[in-house]
């Protein structure tokens, strides 16, 4: 595939053997902001999870310290006194059967979907659409919840659901490319955190296998595997 000029500059600038520090990773990424938009900051972490293991997979959510930078679109499924307060929480998106219905014709604009218990049978009826999202609500998560109001609040604060995928990668966004190095390395060393906290116990061999680090337009930077421990105290302190 053919590469601009830019990206082969980016691309040059960066020792593809060697795994960098990742507040040197952070500044390489900053850097690289060309972009006549604010570019996203993403990690993409390779474990050696066997996901086809139910008690392999991962699935969380996470708070950035620093949101993410961007307006987060919400879909509520609830109805009465419920949907008036998702509404009355800054939800995006509340409604019931008829809101089934705008996601089957196509209504894709949301990134979180919360839902009541008492909602799931319609929601269910939604998983050849949400599913390949990612987006199915979840109780594990917090996103089928009685407690709406709560939920939608803690989602527009930042709150954000990981899970790997079928080859055992988390993908997430960090913030965006205008924020400072300490902002994203603290998000950086919140992820890690959290991914480190939830290995699974049935894991076996090497956990971490890669990470890295890039932009919505920018090249893949490796980060070192073995400096993700105290890296939140680090960006603390900074």
């Amino acid at each position: 595939m053919a590469r601009g000029k830019g990206y082969n500059e980016k691309y040059n600038a960066i020792n593809r053997e060697k795994e960098y520090d990742p507040r040197e990773a952070i500044t390489h990424v900053k850097s690289f902001q060309r972009a006549k938009f604010d570019e996203t900051v993403e990690v993409h972490i390779r474990t050696g999870l066997n996901v086809r293991h139910a008690e392999e997979q991962l699935r969380g959510t996470i708070t950035f310290p620093q949101g993410l930078g961007k307006e987060v679109k919400i879909a509520v499924f609830a109805k009465g006194d419920a949907a008036a307060d998702a509404e009355a929480a800054g939800a995006d998106y509340v409604g019931a059967e008829d809101l089934a219905k705008k996601m089957e014709e196509g209504l894709t604009d949301f990134d979180t979907v919360i839902a009541t218990p008492d909602m799931m049978p319609v929601v269910g009826g939604l998983g050849r659409v949400l599913g390949p999202m990612g987006k199915m609500p979840n109780p594990k998560v917090g996103t089928v919840t009685p407690n709406v109001k709560q939920a939608v609040e803690e989602a527009k604060a930042g709150k954000v659901e990981y899970r790997t995928d079928r080859q055992g990668i988390v993908h997430s966004t960090i913030g965006k490319a205008s924020f400072t190095e300490e902002a994203l390395l603290e998000n950086y060393a919140t992820l890690m955190e959290e991914i480190m906290r939830a290995k699974p116990q049935s894991a076996k061999g090497k956990y971490l296998h890669t990470i890295t680090l890039t932009t919505t337009m920018g090249p893949g930077i490796r980060v070192d595997t073995s400096k993700t421990r105290d890296i939140l105290e680090d960006a603390v302190a900074a």
